[in-house]
């Protein structure tokens, strides 16, 4: 028997009533707050079908309501972005990753902006999607100013490159100019194409530029140096072992004068005068530094270190122990030079500078 209040209405009835009023009132809240917000809001079913946009959609699209359900929204994007957008999106709903990606979304003008689209998903206690909600953000202005940043960096540093080959120019003129001088002015050469080589690594780069110069690392870099010291076959003569690290411009002008004089001394006079002769550089981190131990075998015997030290080796320490904040050491074996460069754990990145900071 059903029990019924004074009225007559079943308590069921009168409490199916309730959820369905806060039901409506829950939703008018939630589209209240949608149509308030900057971004345009988006919300889809579990699996994917699109079926509510707030009014910040309509008002950019310029489309009529409801058009964009299922999978209309795709329509919407730049010709050259659907693909990539499609395949990002089926991804998401067939992992439950967050969605997030960055396409042209067409404007009720016809103009295409940059919009940054991002998604998550919402679970229930089990765990599975119930729904997934969205949001698109115009990014076009902040996008053509990092263009435009991005285009001046270019500039910059195509200009910084050309005033690297006049004075390698000059220098040379001035050596034919003066033979007595042609010596000093070969070794200055090559110093400064060491800096020209550091500052091809760590310049801005496009996507075309970038692979030409490998990835932002220590050991990319010094790899990238160390090549005209390779042998007949292009094998390294210098091998490289031990832990790599982030690398930038913060270091990479110290980081080349140090290793450029150590690899043409070889050349000249240690391990790579020899053919059998050989270098390893060790990296690595113990504890709070970052040692990298440069070790020579295989050449002539050393008999006793050096009686003076010259401007190349005053160059090393410079730039370790004056830019770098480092500690040099140098171990006159007699199987060959040893050098040991400590530097403090934050000296090759800023990003890491700033990690260990926060």
């Amino acid at each position: 028997m059903t029990q019924s209040d004074p009225n007559g209405d079943s308590s069921v009835e009168r409490q199916l009533a309730l959820t369905v009023r806060a039901l409506a009132e829950s939703e008018a809240r939630f589209r209240a707050i949608a149509d308030s917000m900057p971004q345009m809001v988006w919300s889809t079913r579990p699996d994917g079908f699109h079926d509510y946009y707030n009014a910040r959609w309509y008002e950019f699209t310029g489309v009529p309501e409801g058009s964009t359900d299922g999978e209309g929204w795709n329509g919407m994007f730049h010709p050259d972005d659907q693909e990539r957008a499609w395949d990002r999106w089926r991804h998401s709903l067939e992992t439950g990753e967050p969605y997030e990606i960055e396409y042209r979304l067409r404007r009720h003008d016809g103009v295409y902006r940059w919009t940054l689209g991002r998604a998550r998903p919402i679970r229930n206690e089990a765990g599975e999607i119930t729904r997934w909600f969205g949001t698109c953000t115009d990014i076009d202005d902040l996008k053509r100013s990092d263009q435009a940043k991005e285009l001046l960096s270019q500039e910059l540093s195509h200009r910084i490159k050309n005033i690297f080959a006049v004075v390698s120019a000059l220098i040379a003129l001035s050596a034919r100019q003066h033979p007595e001088a042609r010596e000093f002015a070969g070794a200055v050469r090559t110093r400064i194409n060491a800096l020209a080589r550091a500052h091809e690594f760590v310049r801005p780069h496009t996507e075309t530029s970038r692979p030409t110069v490998g990835s932002m690392t220590l050991h990319a870099f010094l790899a990238d140096l160390f090549k005209p010291y390779s042998d007949p076959e292009g094998a390294p003569r210098i091998v490289l072992s031990g832990e790599d690290a982030t690398f930038d411009d913060q270091a990479a002008t110290s980081v080349a004068l140090l290793f450029h004089e150590l690899a043409t001394n070889a050349a000249k006079y240690g391990a790579l005068s020899r053919e059998e002769g050989g270098v390893t550089l060790d990296t690595r981190r113990s504890g709070g530094r970052f040692l990298l131990t440069w070790t020579e075998s295989g050449g002539p015997p050393i008999t006793e270190p050096p009686a003076r030290t010259g401007f190349g080796s005053s160059l090393a320490s410079l730039s370790v122990e004056g830019q770098l904040g480092g500690r040099l050491e140098r171990n006159w074996r007699p199987e060959g030079l040893q050098v040991i460069a400590d530097l403090p754990g934050t000296a090759l990145s800023r990003r890491r500078a700033a990690k260990i900071v926060s």
